[in-house]
């Protein structure tokens, strides 16, 4: 599979702090900007325009069933071997910063991994994560495949995601977390939709916007570090994906259902 890069002009226009989309707009820039130095292919703006759209249903706020996920993943990261952080171009694009400073706080190594991969491609979401104070990033030398995964995503670097116990994910395709969920490894997901094959496949799938979940995250984290391993154990043990996503959908339909009411009423 040959990825090629895109040459795109950005037209930049100001957005008003005072325009009701103010926040989706800015992070759509950021997402075009990635576009433009390499980092992100067409294809991801799609991606990003479907999460988008289910950030819309979800009222684009953290809801209390990803602060769930949240703590769950934050325990497990503490309880972790060897985590692992897999990034890929749109979280590069997002959030390159919040990702090195959640790679220091739990210290999981950044991976690089991407679908449609060149080592043009590769090393310029490398060199972004350096920019943003990654000491060493992970995957820019991929040697081993992931058994039963044919696609680009199949590689892997021996030392990190090849021996991880535990892989964050992040804007992901199913056939990966089905792939690493195979060989033993527990997955932590954070995707907007809650119907996707790595929400249902993951281990722990964060319902929210990558933007506002990795922040929290990474406090999460600092705060259960004293907590003790009984109590982390706990966390992790009891927590239920299917519930939580279960919990996602009928907010989804209580919003919407309110909504609708709303409308009729007028």
């Amino acid at each position: 599979m040959k990825a090629e890069m895109v040459k795109v002009t950005i037209v930049k226009v100001p957005i008003p702090r005072s325009h009701p989309r103010f926040e989706s707009l800015t992070v759509r820039e950021r997402m075009v900007e990635g576009l433009a130095e390499g980092l992100v292919v067409p294809e991801g703006l799609i991606a990003h325009g479907r999460g988008e759209c289910f950030d819309y249903l979800l009222g684009e706020e953290t809801q209390v069933f990803a602060l769930k996920a949240i703590r769950a993943a934050a325990a497990s990261f503490l309880l972790a071997r060897k985590p692992v952080i897999s990034v890929n171009g749109n979280m590069a694009a997002l959030c390159a910063r919040e990702l090195v400073e959640l790679s220091k706080a739990t210290g999981a190594p950044l991976e690089v991994n991407l679908f449609y991969r060149s080592r043009v491609r590769e090393q310029a979401v490398a060199s972004a994560l350096r920019r943003a104070g990654a000491n060493v990033v992970l995957g820019v030398k991929a040697l081993e495949s992931l058994r039963g995964l044919e696609s680009m995503r199949r590689l892997v670097e021996a030392e990190g995601i090849g021996e991880a116990d535990l892989v964050m994910v992040g804007i992901e395709d199913g056939d990966r977390v089905e792939a690493l969920r195979r060989l033993g490894k527990r997955v932590i997901a954070v995707d907007l939709n809650p119907l996707s094959r790595s929400a249902l496949k993951a281990n722990i799938t964060i319902v929210d916007n990558v933007v506002r979940a990795l922040p929290k995250l990474k406090v999460e984290v600092e705060r259960l570090r004293k907590a003790g391993l009984k109590n982390l154990q706990k966390l992790v043990s009891s927590y239920d994906n299917r519930r939580i996503l279960a919990e996602a959908l009928n907010h989804i339909r209580r919003r919407l259902g309110a909504l609708a009411s709303s409308l009729g009423e007028e």
